[in-house]
């Protein structure tokens, strides 16, 4: 009994530990997302635009209260690193309260929206657990950090500060 108490805790800590992916997956390269001007791409394309810059990815909702709370420390964030490229990736319910939540919060950044929210191609294949979420490439296309939830995360930061 104890050895399945045992493995049970084990299977536990396993599959709740946070993904740790060093690279998206196929499916969530070729996941459509649209521009603020309606056009489409997929996340590979937006990402081979910014080849050699270190990037920010946000996925974050205008409904999301964490999102919003967290704000202000993206903002700051943006303010001590203007050097980083800022991605944002909605999971709104419409394109309407995206770009509404845009606008209203003042977010500064290059903007996409995953048509679907949290049943969107993207949202499928990145391990999404919970937003905001914040994913971290290097000026080398790595991703370095996979999933953080706090723009003040200690490994955010940290990866920021190494990554520049």
């Amino acid at each position: 009994m104890k050895h399945c108490f045992l493995l049970f805790i084990g299977f536990l800590f396993l599959s709740c530990h946070p993904p740790n992916n060093k690279q998206f997956s196929t499916k969530a390269l070729k996941a459509p997302l649209k521009t603020l001007d309606g056009q489409q791409q997929t996340l590979e394309n937006v990402l081979n635009q910014y080849q050699g810059k270190t990037i920010l990815i946000d996925v974050w909702a205008s409904w999301c209260g964490d999102c919003i709370k967290g704000l202000p420390l993206l903002k700051e964030l943006q303010q001590k690193h203007p050097e980083l490229s800022y991605l944002f990736i909605s999971l709104d319910k419409n394109p309407s309260a995206w770009k509404q939540g845009i606008k209203r919060y003042r977010i500064k950044g290059t903007h996409y929206y995953a048509e679907g929210g949290w049943k969107s191609i993207f949202a499928q294949n990145v391990d999404l657990d919970w937003i905001p979420r914040y994913i971290l490439i290097n000026n080398k296309g790595d991703v370095v950090l996979y999933r953080a939830i706090h723009a003040d995360d200690k490994k955010l930061l940290e990866f920021i500060n190494t990554s520049i």
